[in-house]
């Protein structure tokens, strides 16, 4: 009887992969052919089924951006960062598309030690850094096996410092791994989605207004309470706005 659970379960997966692969060379087509909002419709349904990758996401990105929805396509390229970070054509076309965005905030200058740590750990996804982990620990375990069981002074040398060289990238790739996936699971990034929003400086309709902000824009969240979420802007600027006003990223 598991047996032919396990047969069945096996072609269902088969069958669904494969309606994915359809569907997604049918929404290529759309989009090679000019057919924007047949494709946006086919990526939408396509991401419903809960496969995403940063292919899929800028390829919508770029189908909103030609049919003029700015902020859908900000929305989308955004996604396809989190999942690609220095993917070179999602950062261009992301630059492209939030010169569309009314607000233009000065960001914070933060320490150029901060930066280059983040650009380190953006080089790579969170699969690549967690399989450089893995590799760097089996690989010190090599290197522990040829400390023990060889007797050669300089080979034990060479294979001590080795090993904790190797134990320490592990370390360190399964700690990158982990802020990567920290950040793909907490989404605490959100893109403003209404046309004007007033930002509060408390989490009530009665809260004094703070300023004006605008859709397209790129803001962090801080906090939230009942249908409330507190905001930080890139210039340190914070407020409260309603959930309904922004999406995740």
């Amino acid at each position: 009887m598991k047996r032919i659970l396990h047969t069945i379960l096996s072609i269902l997966f088969a069958v669904a992969a494969f309606a994915q692969v359809d569907q997604l060379q049918k929404a290529n087509e759309h989009y090679t052919k000019e057919e924007f909002k047949q494709a946006i419709e086919d990526y939408n349904q396509i991401l419903m089924t809960s496969m995403e990758s940063p292919e899929l996401y800028f390829n919508l990105g770029n189908a909103y951006y030609k049919t003029k929805q700015y902020t859908l396509a900000i929305l989308n390229f955004e996604r396809a960062k989190l999942l690609s970070p220095d993917n070179e054509d999602i950062n261009f076309n992301l630059q492209v598309a939030n010169q569309h965005v009314v607000d233009s905030i000065q960001e914070l200058p933060g320490l150029f030690i901060f930066r280059w740590w983040d650009s380190i750990i953006n080089s790579q996804t969170t699969d690549t850094w967690a399989v450089f982990s893995i590799i760097g620990f089996i690989l010190s375990l090599v290197m522990a096996g040829i400390y023990f069981f060889v007797r050669s002074g300089d080979i034990k040398r060479i294979s001590f410092w080795a090993g904790c060289f190797l134990i320490l990238f592990s370390v360190f790739s399964g700690s990158f791994a982990a802020q990567q996936k920290s950040r793909l699971v907490n989404h605490s990034f959100a893109i403003v989605m209404q046309p004007t929003v007033t930002v509060k400086s408390s989490p009530s309709e009665k809260g004094t207004n703070l300023f004006v902000i605008h859709e397209g824009l790129k803001v962090k969240i801080t906090d939230k309470l009942g249908d409330w979420i507190e905001i930080r802007l890139a210039d340190g600027n914070k407020g409260w706005l309603l959930t309904e006003s922004i999406e995740r990223i």
